[in-house]
């Protein structure tokens, strides 16, 4: 598919709630979690430079929080694609402040072997090769890999070639789903 190695731009950034920030309140009454205000913010500022926004992830690594934002665009993005999401992030985010706590700031492309998350991650997909990690074996095996031939919205089949059958598996069966790209070097 010609795509290229994951690039990452990171930028430390920490936040200190001193102005109390701008809250969204959603139709339930609750604030919405971080991750849709983060991906609130950036999907306009992805359109704005010309990429698309693939993912937002707030995860703790060790003692660390760590706001991930990927971005893409035909052909791949490059360095300078997330030099400007990251810098334009990083303003709003310290405008608006929608997280408490201190965290680093990382804009990088999903990379050649990317998490199919999204229900448009999997529609666009279609006929590419998958690999599949899921939670609980099935007849001793937990990963496969095999063109996606179907997705329904919770469902997902992939063709096993190797085995000569179909394998169909609900989203919630599985710990990932993965674009399956083979690199020669």
């Amino acid at each position: 598919m010609g795509r290229k190695p994951t690039l990452s731009f990171m930028l430390r950034h920490h936040v200190k709630n001193l102005s109390g920030g701008i809250e969204t309140i959603m139709a339930s009454g609750k604030k919405p979690n971080t991750i849709t205000t983060v991906s609130e913010l950036a999907a306009p500022v992805a359109e704005q430079f010309g990429v698309q926004l693939w993912d937002v992830r707030y995860e703790k690594e060790g003692a660390s929080w760590f706001l991930r934002i990927f971005i893409d665009k035909e052909g791949g993005v490059n360095i300078d694609d997330c030099e400007n999401v990251s810098r334009a992030m990083s303003k709003l985010l310290d405008e608006n402040d929608p997280i408490d706590q201190s965290y680093y700031l990382e804009v990088s492309s999903p990379g050649i072997g990317r998490d199919l998350v999204r229900p448009w991650h999997f529609e666009k997909y279609l006929g590419h090769e998958v690999e599949v990690r899921l939670i609980r074996a099935v007849e001793g095996v937990r990963d496969f890999i095999g063109e996606m031939t179907e997705f329904d919205g919770n469902n997902v089949t992939i063709l096993l070639e190797e085995l000569e059958a179909e394998m169909t598996f609900n989203l919630k069966e599985a710990a990932w789903v993965r674009l399956h790209e083979e690199i020669d070097f």
